[in-house]
């Protein structure tokens, strides 16, 4: 049977403060985008998804909560809940541009999605929020085909 495009639909997957997840979560991904017909944007969506979600493991304490929802039949937004408030660049407003130093060892990841997103953003959360946290932050990227 083929698969039939929906146009829109959202799926949400709260993940545990584990190295492995991550990897179950772009596992996830590849299944929900293959079975929407949305096939074309797995490579670089994966690839977001898997910079957004780093930072939240690496950069929070507990869990973190990985959202994809179709914008259409050719956009996908990808955001990552966590709980730390702190925007980090280059998505904060008065977040410095450019890229980190040659020599750092670590931030180049958020500058790759960037790169690669057709639009991103992020924000705040504060109180009681979208995912039913006490705050925290929204980092989202859209891939378009």
């Amino acid at each position: 049977m083929p698969a039939t495009v929906s146009p829109a639909w959202a799926y949400s997957l709260q993940l545990p403060q584990d190295p492995r997840a991550p990897a179950l979560a772009r596992q996830t991904l590849r299944a929900v985008l293959r079975t929407h017909a949305m096939g074309e944007l797995v490579e670089t969506a994966e690839l977001l998804a898997g910079e957004l979600m780093a930072n939240a493991y690496l950069y929070s304490d507990g869990p973190y909560t990985l959202q994809l929802r179709a914008m259409g039949s050719t956009r996908l937004r990808v955001s990552v809940w966590d709980s730390n408030p702190h925007i980090p660049p280059p998505f904060g407003a008065d977040s410095p541009g450019g890229t980190p130093p040659p020599d750092a060892e670590r931030g180049r990841g958020l500058f790759l999605v960037q790169a690669y997103a057709a639009n991103w953003g992020g924000y705040p959360l504060g109180g009681t929020g979208l995912y039913g946290d006490a705050g925290g932050k929204l980092l989202w990227v859209e891939v378009h085909a």
